[in-house]
């Protein structure tokens, strides 16, 4: 019995010491307490006599759940026959069901008693023979229930009772009972508990007590009150967040999903201060809520969403090559229109050639024209012929061409068409030929949809020369077509 003695007291050790490493770590401190109450003996006498119970002992808190009591007390079993006094020490493990106030438990243990045959029955059994039986240890173990009330995370009251079966028969060692498997007790206790050092307890491991939570509102029972998938302990004390609003910022988006998906602020709706919430940019817009211009246009996606109506996804929401801010910005054209004048040139060409996006009267370059008065003569030169003949050649195309804009841009415009020579040659085959070369620069003008009527021609010959025949270079000069305005 003594080695079963000292086993139990290094059990109770071991336990304290483990046990109290644990309390600490977890901010719960050592509980003391004492209880007072009444045991009923249970054994082979016919009647018991209800006595008084008294216990302390030393409490150590594993977890929530799980505490273990090293304890001691003092209580007696008796009738008119005999007198016992008991004197218990044991280790319990009590296990319960915590809630903020009230917790029930059950409990059990293990431990050695003290017996003290005070006073023994008139007839004693054949093998109670010497004072050890009278006076010695046996094991012992308590089970049992109990109901527990916290004041406050330092101080409980409760209430328990159990019964204790000892591995012993000479707590009554009367004559005529009988040897059975050993004597118990029932307990009845009422109980107050003191833990100086300890916290409040965090009965849902978010990091908050059941103190903060009541302060803030939130279930003690519940390590996510507002189910946006962070902890209490977490949003309090790392985000700053509300554990009592899914969204606190209201912004659309929970609390876990800016924390933990799209990285954005859960206390600013608007965490890229575009005037978009987050929520708004990440469900409806698809823009980033962490860039203010998501398709870095030179246009904010508030700006390109309310305002412009362009698409905060592109660059360039026309396709036409400049984007949305330059258009709003340095052009001012519409983003929404290629062609913001409508004037069949896009905007970008307009831009890059330096005509104007925004008149659509500039979209067609003017033509470049001859500028004419009445009855002054106009030389075409580059116009020419093969040699004694009035076919015109290809490198005539050019002042052809320009002859032609004239003709179109001004509808109203008449002409004469003057066809001169050198002097070489008879004069009468000059003015035939001079006559041919007006009349195919006519035909050409014709060919190109311009009114004949519009046009006279007249060939001149040698007549009116404006340079010196006597030189290569002179006769070349005189070999021309001149234009006339004719009022």
């Amino acid at each position: 019995m003594r080695k079963v003695f000292l086993l139990i007291c290094a059990v109770c050790i071991v336990g304290i010491l483990m046990s109290t490493v644990r309390a600490q770590m977890k901010g719960q401190g050592l509980e003391v307490g004492i209880a007072g109450g009444a045991s009923i003996g249970q054994n082979e006498a016919k009647t018991q006599d209800t006595e008084l119970n008294a216990r302390a002992l030393i409490g150590i808190p594993v977890f929530d759940f799980l505490g273990i009591d090293i304890s001691g007390g003092m209580t007696r079993n008796s009738n008119k026959d005999y007198d016992t006094e008991l004197i218990p020490v044991d280790l319990r493990l009590r296990l319960g069901w915590p809630n903020t106030r009230l917790t029930p438990y059950v409990y059990g243990g293990i431990g050695m008693v003290h017996r003290d045959v005070v006073t023994e029955p008139p007839a004693l059994r054949p093998d109670y023979v010497s004072a050890d039986d009278a006076d010695a240890w046996s094991g012992y173990a308590p089970l049992g229930a109990g109901l527990q009330y916290r004041f406050s995370p330092a101080f409980a009251m409760e209430l328990s009772g159990g019964t204790n079966l000892m591995f012993t028969d000479f707590v009554y060692p009367a004559a005529e009972t009988e040897k059975e498997n050993g004597d118990s007790f029932l307990s009845f206790l009422l109980g107050l508990r003191f833990a100086p050092g300890a916290e409040a307890p965090d009965y849902d491991h978010d990091g908050l007590s059941t103190k903060d939570e009541k302060a803030l509102g939130s279930d003690p029972r519940n390590a996510d009150t507002d189910g946006d998938g962070l902890d209490d302990g977490a949003e309090v004390s790392n985000y700053k967040t509300s554990p009592l609003m899914a969204d606190t910022d209201n912004d659309g988006l929970d609390d876990y999903a800016e924390v933990n998906t799209h990285k954005t602020d859960p206390l600013a709706a608007d965490s890229d201060q575009d005037k978009l919430t987050d929520g708004d940019e990440v469900t409806t817009r698809h823009t980033n809520p962490l860039k203010a211009d998501t398709d870095a246009d030179g246009l904010n996606d508030y700006a390109e969403v309310i305002t412009y109506k362009t698409d905060p996804l592109k660059t360039d929401t026309d396709g036409e090559g400049l984007t949305d801010g330059d258009e709003v910005q340095k052009h001012h054209t519409d983003p929404l229109k290629a062609d913001t004048d409508g004037g069949t040139v896009s905007d970008k060409v307009e831009v890059a050639r330096n005509s104007d996006p925004l008149k659509a009267s500039d979209d067609i370059p003017k033509k470049e024209v001859i500028q004419m008065e009445t009855g002054k003569a106009i030389v075409l030169e580059g116009i020419v012929f093969k040699t004694g003949s009035a076919d015109i050649l290809p490198e005539s195309e050019k002042i052809l061409t320009l002859a032609l804009n004239t003709m179109e841009e001004n509808p109203t415009l008449k002409v004469e068409i003057q066809g001169f020579t050198d002097n070489v040659g008879s004069r009468s085959s000059n003015m035939k030929l001079s006559q041919k070369r007006a009349d195919s620069v006519k035909a050409w003008l014709v060919a190109k949809n311009i009114d004949a009527r519009r046009i006279s021609t007249i060939g001149k010959g040698p007549d009116n020369p404006i340079a010196d025949n006597s030189t290569p270079e002179g006769r070349q000069q005189n070999r021309r077509i001149q234009f006339v305005k004719m009022p």
